[in-house]
This record gives C-alpha cells, sequence and structure tokens, in this order.
C-alpha cells in the first residue's frame, strides 16, 4: 500500500512538473529588464520583458512584442534554451505515458508485475532527463540576460520552469524508489518460497529412505 502511494505520487508531481516545463516553454515572460537604469526605468514607467521566443516593451500606454527571427544571430544562452526546452517537452510527453500505464490501478492484460516496474523506471528516468532538461536553461537565462541588460526581477514562467524542475526532479526519484522497493520485496518473497520448498522437498527423503528400510528389513 505504501509502495502504491509513493508511486502515485510520483506520477502527479511528475506530471505537474512537466505541464509546468510545458508553460515556461510556451510563454515569454521569464525576465524583467531595464534599458536605462532602475531609476529611469521606473519615473519613464517602460520595462523590457524578454523570453526565449520574444522581447515585449511594458508601459501605461504601450504594449509591444517584437520576436526573435534571426536564429542564428542570438545569442547562446536564447538558443540553448529553446533546444533544451523543447527538448524537455517533448520527452515529457512519453514518460507520462509509460508512468500512466505503470500504475497499480491499470492492468494491460496478463503482464507481471516486474514489467510494470521496468516501465516504472524508464518513465523515472525518462522524468530525470527532463528536469534537467529545463534545469540549464533556467539558470541560464536570467544569467545571460543580467549579462545584456540590467536584470530586474525574474518572471512567472522562469518561475513555473523552476517549480516544474523541482517536481520532475521530485517525481523521478520517487518512482525510481518505489519500484526498486516492490522489486526487491517481490524477489525477497520469491526466495522465501524457492527456500521453504526446497526444505519441504529435503524433509521427504529421509521419510522415504525409512520407508524403504523398513521394507527390506521385513523381507
Amino acid at each position: 500500500m505504501a509502495n502504491s502511494c509513493l508511486q502515485l505520487c510520483g506520477f502527479l508531481l511528475s506530471s505537474l512538473g512537466w505541464l509546468g516545463i510545458v508553460i515556461a516553454t510556451s510563454t515569454n515572460d521569464w525576465v524583467t529588464m531595464c534599458k536605462y537604469g532602475v531609476n529611469t526605468c521606473k519615473k519613464m514607467d517602460e520595462l523590457l520583458s524578454k523570453g526565449p521566443w520574444e522581447e515585449c516593451v511594458i508601459s501605461t500606454a504601450l504594449y509591444h512584442c517584437a520576436s526573435f527571427t534571426q536564429i542564428l544571430e542570438l545569442p547562446a544562452y536564447i538558443q540553448t534554451t529553446r533546444a533544451l526546452m523543447i527538448i524537455g517537452s517533448i520527452l515529457g510527453l512519453p514518460a507520462v505515458g509509460l508512468l500512466l500505464m505503470s500504475m497499480p490501478c491499470i492492468s494491460l492484460g496478463n503482464e507481471t508485475q516486474s514489467s510494470k516496474n521496468k516501465r516504472a523506471i524508464l518513465g523515472g528516468v525518462l522524468m530525470l532527463i527532463v528536469a534537467l532538461c529545463a534545469m540549464v536553461p533556467t539558470i541560464w537565462f536570467p544569467i545571460g540576460a543580467n549579462q545584456e541588460l540590467r536584470l530586474m526581477s525574474f518572471g512567472f514562467s522562469l518561475y513555473t520552469g523552476w517549480v516544474g524542475t523541482i517536481f520532475c526532479l521530485l517525481g523521478g526519484m520517487m518512482l525510481m524508489c518505489s519500484s526498486d522497493s516492490s522489486t526487491s520485496s517481490s524477489r525477497t518473497y520469491q526466495d522465501n518460497n524457492h527456500f521453504y520448498y526446497s526444505k519441504q522437498g529435503g524433509g521427504n527423503q529421509p521419510v522415504a529412505s525409512s520407508n524403504n528400510h523398513a521394507k527390506s528389513a521385513h523381507v
């Protein structure tokens, strides 16, 4: 029961984390920057919001966004952020499918528990890869943006990416731990059964030999 609860919690955390990474990938509110300086921007009420796909100017009377169309001219941190976040979002889909099929409440024919454990371990490994793919850009992007312009604050998308990364890490580790514990418990159960039957078989041999000895003595 505890193993099933741990596996279910790992699945929920991993799914929520993957959704957070997808949201962070598709939105652009990563960092808020200022071109002129903090005091000047506060007086002018003009800020710059930047993400992997476009850059937006935010003011009281203006909200204008410009997409990054020149891919080869983009800085390395933006190109890396795009590639890794897309890879993480794509890998999360088969990971969630594998984890869903490995749940205790779902049975695919006459499959064994070991096949479910293998799917859960594979899904947990994929979730850890998704978390690593999201961890690098969510750390590197604000550092690279701060080197270009003065960074003022982090945006909603960046916080969502951080939370999604943490959830995927925790969910993947919980799934791998639950699968290892269930595998070890099933092996222990099989070893105990093997020892029990071997002991019963060994105990029957002296009885048979004693019966044969009694028959020979009677003759």
